[in-house]
């Protein structure tokens, strides 16, 4: 500090809307709204995850700082890559599309506020930046330049207003220096598929042992098999991967190169008789981090810890593709929405348990595209679930309307283990094909074995028709392959229920109640809390929660409920009957 003021060197980040006026004067109220989507969802969190500080919002801009410049340029890349991605199927006069420029300078330190020439020099960089771009100046250009990969056109030195001497100044461009070489093709970057896409990068062997290069590979490999039976999903083969093996990559230029919007990397360590794992997923055209996570066993058994690696990895990577798929279809302008993201929509309703609002989101992709077979059969799975509501339709009209669309998905499309697992659950569930329905959630099952979701229908198909045991097991590997499945409470009651026809009721009543803290409105779930507080002789606690489910459902009748239901087709249940009568349930 001298003559008391503050002063420090840093990078300066200044953004704001291109043609903002226009974009007001045409739509006031949806602009704002737009433009606050916009930061909550990109800005906010890109400037927090290269270490920035927004020092302050100004209508249309905003100001940031950052410790480091490299993180200043690539916060720079990652948003304009994400508004382009935002903006892609927004009409041109609509789009919001920002100018940065980034400055390294001295800047004064006033309060929570900066000043000063290294301020001013962004601003104008700033005014430089075409719209969807950023222009930064020389200062910033020779700190990067050999430490980021990132293309530049040099733009010379330009005069500013306010700034005595000419400011060389750079601007970024996807045109001035394209990404490394690709072997497949020369020109530029491929479209991406109408689904989601990735490509698995060849592991890195940081093991130091040449020997163990084959375990890295056959870790990517196996990815790539595994991720390549998910039909949701488009999977780059092997040989196009595996041409960046050894190289230092950046996923943007993957992304270019291989038309692909999320890639897949990792490492392999061993030491002594251990190895370590690590893996991440990375959206392409955002840099955002999707997941990371490690794995670490012993070399004893070396292909059976492959296995499980690829099955854990696998079964992660796909809901953490999905999740980022339906925010994605989120942020789209109704009127833009096509019969994908209307389903990925749908399901976004589903994972929060409000599966009534998935209907006319899939009833309106099924008018879009009549032929596009995961809205039939998302559906009819998701009227199963509708069954346990107490708002759900006669169970007739809801299982009539159920077997229909199943069997319409099933002309439609066969060969997706997904499609075949809601299809089979359908129609073994409300009792039309029993034996069809459980050929085709196995059939499934062996296509696609890290599937959770379908390992928790086959437990509750098991409970229906089958073993009970085996239910509990199906349930465990759900639970182990997903414990943060959003509809996680779905695999706790069917765990709740196999216990009880088991006769074990205390582990019935834990699994239950850890589904009451996911559902706690759910009926069937407080039911199941019912029967096994009354076998277990708290005739309170029976009391206290049948209060509550009467409260929530209050023309509930056994008989009704048990005439209605596909519980009707579990063994053992007139125990089950007897217990909610025994409860105080109305006959």
């Amino acid at each position: 500090m001298r003559n008391g003021i503050e002063r420090r060197l840093a990078a300066i980040l200044c953004a704001d809307v291109a043609g903002y006026s226009r974009l007001m004067s045409g739509d006031e109220v949806g602009t704002l709204a737009a433009l606050k989507a916009h930061r909550a969802d990109l800005i906010d969190p890109a400037v927090a995850g290269f270490g920035g500080r927004i020092v302050k919002l100004m209508g249309d801009g905003v100001l940031v700082e950052f410790p480091s410049v490299v993180g200043a340029v690539e916060c720079a890349v990652a948003i304009q890559t994400g508004m382009a991605e935002r903006n892609a199927e927004v009409a041109g006069d609509h789009r919001i599309e920002f100018r940065i420029g980034i400055n390294l300078g001295d800047i004064i330190i006033d309060g929570d506020d900066i000043h000063g020439d290294g301020v001013n020099v962004a601003a104008r960089m700033e005014g430089l930046a075409e719209p969807g771009g950023f222009c930064i100046s020389g200062k910033v250009y020779e700190e990067i330049r050999n430490k980021l990969s990132i293309p530049f056109e040099d733009l010379g030195k330009q005069d500013v207003k306010n700034i005595p001497e000419p400011v060389a100044v750079y601007r970024w461009t996807t045109t001035a220096a394209g990404p490394p070489p690709d072997p497949v093709r020369a020109g530029g970057a491929l479209p991406l598929p109408d689904k989601p896409s990735i490509a698995v990068l060849p592991f890195d062997n940081m093991s130091g042992d040449p020997e163990q290069e084959y375990f890295a590979d056959g870790i990517t490999e196996d990815l790539i098999t595994a991720l390549s039976k998910i039909r949701s999903l488009f999977v780059i083969a092997r040989n196009s991967s595996f041409v960046y093996k050894g190289q230092a990559t950046d996923v943007r230029a993957v992304s270019a190169n291989l038309g692909v919007r999320y890639v897949l990397e990792g490492s392999v360590r061993k030491a002594g008789g251990q190895v370590r794992i690590t893996g991440q997923l990375i959206d392409a055209l955002t840099g955002n981090h999707l997941w990371a996570d490690r794995f670490q066993g012993s070399l004893e058994d070396i292909f059976e810890l492959q296995d499980k690696i690829t099955a854990q990895v696998t079964a992660a990577v796909a809901p953490s593709i999905r999740t980022a798929e339906i925010a994605r279809a989120r942020r789209k302008n109704m009127r833009d929405l096509d019969a994908y993201d209307l389903y990925l929509q749908a399901l976004a309703q589903v994972n929060q348990s409000n599966v009534a609002a998935a209907f006319p989101l899939l009833s309106r992709a099924r008018e879009l595209a009549p032929d596009f077979a995961p809205a039939f059969g998302l559906e009819a799975w998701c009227r199963t679930l509708f069954s346990y509501s107490s708002d759900a339709p006669d169970f007739a009209e809801n299982s009539e309307m159920a077997i229909e669309l199943a069997r319409q998905a099933l002309k439609l499309g066969d060969d997706d283990p997904e499609l075949l697992g809601q299809i089979g659950y359908a129609l073994a569930y409300f009792g039309e094909n029993v034996k069809l329905g459980r050929e085709l959630v196995r059939d499934a099952l062996n296509a696609a074995p890290s599937l959770a979701w379908l390992w928790g229908s086959k437990g509750w198909l098991d409970m229906y028709y089958g073993d009970c045991a085996d239910a509990v097991a199906a349930h465990e590997t759900s639970r182990r392959l997903d414990p943060r499945d959003p509809l996680g409470y779905r695999t706790n009651l069917g765990m709740a229920f196999a216990k009880f026809l088991l006769g074990e009721y205390e582990p019935a009543l834990n699994a239950a109640n850890d589904a009451h803290e996911q559902a706690s409105e759910n009926i069937a779930v407080i039911r199941i809390i019912v029967a096994c507080h009354t076998q277990l002789g708290d005739a309170g606690q029976a009391r206290k929660f049948m209060e509550k489910h009467m409260t929530i459902y209050p023309g509930f009748k056994v008989s009704t409920w048990f005439d209605s239901s596909a519980a009707r087709h579990a063994r053992n249940i007139d125990l089950y009957r007897q217990t909610l009568l025994t409860a105080g349930f109305p006959e």
